[in-house]
């Protein structure tokens, strides 16, 4: 079997689609302040799961076509997966912040160190709960050389 291409460029990166429960104790509210750090660091991108509950077929479809769906609750209460199970959006991380040690609260009662708590426990696929979707809709020959033009021989 041939080598997977690793490129620099982002490419093969998969396409990830977060939604944040942002619900208004502080575990909902890390989910929203996480959603936009791994934003902002490349993870993927925040989408709004009250506009999913509404069924908006643009955002339905978006999420169904992503290579991947991270769903972050704050608590057992998990509206976010509801919702995206009732949409019949895939799921393929889920994210409980109080099951991972952060006491649900007040709204404001989180630290930088709550935040990037759950930023790492995404990253590190913490609540994956199924494979990602192979070959990847956004490079189907993945284990073919690149044809990104980044530059790399794969």
């Amino acid at each position: 079997m041939a080598e997977t291409c690793v490129c620099t460029c982002g490419q093969n990166e998969p396409r990830r689609v977060i939604f944040p429960c942002a619900g208004q104790a502080n575990t909902g509210q890390l989910t929203n302040c996480a959603a936009l750090q791994l934003t902002e660091e490349g993870y993927g991108s925040i989408a709004c799961v009250a506009l999913l509950a509404t069924g908006a077929e643009g955002l339905v479809a978006a999420a169904k076509d992503a290579d991947e769906v991270v769903i972050l609750d704050g608590c057992q209460m998990i509206c976010a997966h509801r919702i995206a199970e009732a949409q019949c959006v895939p799921i393929t991380q889920h994210l409980v912040v109080t099951d991972i040690g952060v006491t649900k609260g007040p709204s404001k009662s989180y630290t930088d160190d709550d935040i990037e708590k759950v930023v790492s426990a995404c990253w590190a696929g913490t609540g994956k709960i199924r494979a990602e979707k192979t070959p990847s809709k956004k490079n189907p020959g993945a284990d073919k050389d690149c044809s990104c033009g980044c530059g790399n021989n794969c």
